[in-house]
């Protein structure tokens, strides 16, 4: 029997056994299991635990010798390559970037973006927290209908924090910071990163990304080009 077809003939309850048995050190050597000791384990009966050794040991996934008091049981090569295949799928799902696609337009702001990241409170934050000093001034995006419904997954992304201060007049809010690259006329610019203040006049349509540079210049942008923002994990300890 094909490798293809094993696995594909061994179900989820099967190979959350097999994972129990690499957990007790199965995959080094002989350990010894009862049936009783997995069920509860597994949250299952006698019966069920021992039907799942003895499908692994009839697909090759394990080797049984079986005994007054319980088994042995080693996992073979075979078994190991399942439990690898599935250790592979977990590590794409976690260790892979998660990134969310925002396509829209850039369109004139209203002029607060530049007062504000200007202020040392916050620009001294992006420096130590960014790694660069920011253009004094947001690059305006307005996304389009299915970018809004996209955006909410930024919510599950890391992001930097910027922490609200206060100075002898007044107090200002905390924002944060999300890392993203920007695509434009076959052009990609990065680093850049979506400034999302606590308070703001601007509703979930609108971006706001603050960058070394002034975007509209090194990108050549005008009001109604169109532009991808790609947003991803930000690396901020």
């Amino acid at each position: 029997m094909s490798e293809s077809v094993v696995a594909a003939a061994v179900g989820y309850d099967e190979l959350a056994t097999l994972k129990l048995v690499a957990l007790d050190g199965g995959r080094s050597g002989p350990v010894k299991v009862s049936c009783s000791g997995l069920a509860d384990r597994l949250g299952v009966s006698n019966q069920t635990a021992s039907r799942r050794l003895q499908r692994l040991e009839e697909v090759d996934y394990v080797e049984r010798e079986v005994v007054s008091d319980g088994q042995w049981i080693t996992i073979s090569d075979t078994g190991e390559s399942a439990l690898r295949r599935e250790y592979a799928d977990y590590r794409r799902i976690f260790e892979t970037p998660a990134v969310v696609v925002l396509d829209g337009e850039v369109t004139g702001g209203m002029g607060e973006g530049r007062h504000y990241i200007s202020l040392p409170g916050y620009m001294e934050q992006f420096t130590e927290r960014l790694g660069y000093e920011p253009f004094p001034g947001t690059l305006n995006v307005r996304l389009d209908d299915d970018a809004v419904r996209a955006r909410a997954g930024m919510s599950s992304l890391d992001a930097v924090p910027i922490d609200g201060w206060e100075d002898d007049e007044r107090t200002f809010g905390p924002a944060t910071c999300y890392a993203a690259v920007i695509e434009a006329s076959g052009e990609t610019y990065d680093p850049v990163h979506i400034i999302v203040p606590e308070r703001t006049h601007h509703d979930e349509s609108q971006l706001e990304i603050i960058a070394p540079d002034k975007l509209r210049d090194v990108l050549d942008l005008a009001d109604g080009d169109r532009i991808t923002v790609r947003v991803e994990e930000a690396d901020f300890e």
